[in-house]
């Protein structure tokens, strides 16, 4: 019998649980890869004897590597398959964010860092395709919602892995390398374990079966509804009901190779009338970017900081006043590049609240609206940055810190924009290239914050939560819900 390829068929069991686990572990590998340098590069400053700008430098490497190679490696995931890129990319940067663990200074980090990023920078894209395109329809929703809930909560997960390691008192020479190996070269190969788990689950899982219609190779496709039929019922693959399969979509020209297809690509959203609309989320995702995303990176500095101040009672600072006590404190008597345990608790604590505060707001965005969302989360954090300062208590200053860090919400918030604004042909390409904006002006952001953390603390809030309150005058300019957004020609 003739037939679409409805996924409903093979049913929603055992084999979509399983592929949730790989989705797990590789959104795990590539959190881990992308922000261990949060943690790595002020647990390594004395050994490696870093300074400032160099510190910066390390920690705006991974996202550096993200924009390089993001466009590769869907346009190669489009071409020769989403397992095959993924179990390569985990691959990878298994390989390469294990060997950082033996860098013999900040530049081979650095390097293999980038390298490490690049590996894994369109994994998470790649890996929720996969996820939509094995899933049913009535239950692809939930599955994809709770990406955003697993990302922030791997991140809060870091903090609480780097606390028993990086408290082991250890240190072994390495003589072909000239180096130690300490306890945060320990912690760089556990942040690369997910890299593998997520490889291997690619090894053994099977491809999507609509990119195998794309291809032609319908019976492979086939095959693969099969196999997932008979893993989520338990019963004969010739159970399955289906012959034939035929694909619901136009699969589009085909393409020259990767640089027309890029400029083929691109070229409409630099000109009328999607050129409104590429500009003006591209301005909200630096400022969304610029404006929290170094705040996240830095964390663990600065939670580490706030906790060492207050467990020397110095409880009746300002914030920024506690932070650089502590750092002065780091530099000029015992050069401890230790991070507090309890402050990686908070981290954690911090992490899973914006997590669940996430999943609540997802939840009530079509009654609220994404446009009165996002305006009303960036007014509000903004206005809590610009005040964290203005109290000499650490619980007041602390509690408008975490809300000025849930502003982070409006990554996936600004996401929702690029998705429906612009059309299909040139949909996956728009968000790629306004997340690339975004992702480019944080490697800024990141070096700059961390000179105003240590020179000229107030600044950096005044200067980055005004940044973001002005960020939510702009959203105003956002096509309201119930306006409709620019149709794709071929729906028209």
């Amino acid at each position: 019998m003739a037939d679409c390829i409805r996924l409903l068929l093979h049913g929603f069991g055992k084999f979509n649980f399983l592929m949730q686990l790989v989705h797990i572990s590789i959104i795990m590998g590539m959190v881990f890869e992308t922000i261990s340098v949060a943690y790595l590069v002020p647990a390594s400053a004395c050994e490696l004897n870093t300074t400032i700008s160099q510190q910066g430098l390390m920690a705006g490497m991974p996202l550096l590597g993200i924009i390089a190679t993001s466009h590769i490696w869907g346009y190669l995931a489009d071409t020769k398959g989403r397992r095959k890129i993924l179990a390569w990319c985990m691959s990878l940067a298994f390989l390469f964010g294990t060997a950082a663990a033996l860098s013999p200074d900040w530049i081979v980090f650095s390097v293999l860092k980038f390298l490490s990023a690049s590996a894994v920078a369109g994994t998470f894209a790649l890996a929720l395709t996969l996820l939509s395109e094995v899933t049913p329809q009535h239950k692809r929703s939930f599955m994809v919602a709770l990406t955003g809930t697993i990302f922030l909560s791997c991140t809060g997960l870091m903090a609480v892995i780097s606390i028993p390691v990086l408290q082991l008192e250890f240190s072994y020479h390495i003589p072909h390398l000239n180096i130690l190996f300490t306890p945060w070269r320990l912690l760089c190969i556990v942040f690369a374990t997910p890299c593998a788990l997520g490889a291997v689950g690619m090894y053994f899982s099977y491809e999507s079966p609509r990119y195998l219609l794309t291809i032609g190779e319908e019976q492979k496709a086939l095959e693969t509804l099969k196999g997932i039929y008979k893993i989520n019922t338990g019963k004969s693959g010739d159970d399955y009901q289906v012959s034939s399969l035929a694909l619901d979509e136009d699969t589009g020209k085909p393409s020259n190779g990767l640089w027309s297809s890029m400029v083929s690509q691109t070229v409409p959203l630099l000109k009328p009338p999607l050129l409104k609309h590429t500009l003006l989320l591209s301005v909200l995702f630096i400022i969304v970017y610029i404006g929290f995303n170094p705040y996240l990176t830095w964390l663990p500095y600065i939670t580490d900081g706030i906790v060492k101040s207050i467990e020397r009672g110095e409880e009746n600072l300002s914030f920024c006043d506690m932070l650089r006590a502590s750092h002065n404190e780091t530099v000029t008597e015992n050069e401890d590049c230790s991070l507090n345990s309890f402050a990686m608790v908070t981290v954690f604590v911090i992490n899973i609240m914006i997590a669940a505060l996430n999943t609540i707001l997802s939840s009530l965005i079509n009654y609220v609206g994404r446009k009165r969302m996002l305006i009303g989360i960036q007014l509000i954090t903004g206005v809590a940055g610009l005040c964290v300062n203005l109290s000499n208590s650490w619980i007041v200053s602390s509690i408008l810190f975490v809300v000025f860090m849930s502003g982070v919400l409006n990554f996936g918030f600004l996401s929702v924009f690029s998705v429906d604004i612009f059309p299909t042909y040139v949909k996956a390409m728009a968000v790629c290239l306004t997340l690339m904006v975004g992702r480019g002006s944080s490697v800024l952001g990141i070096n700059i914050l961390k000179q105003l953390l240590v020179y000229d603390c107030e600044l950096s809030f005044y200067s980055f939560a005004g940044l973001v309150f002005v960020g939510g005058l702009i959203a105003f300019l956002l096509p309201g819900d119930k306006k409709n957004f620019t149709k794709d020609p071929a729906e028209t």
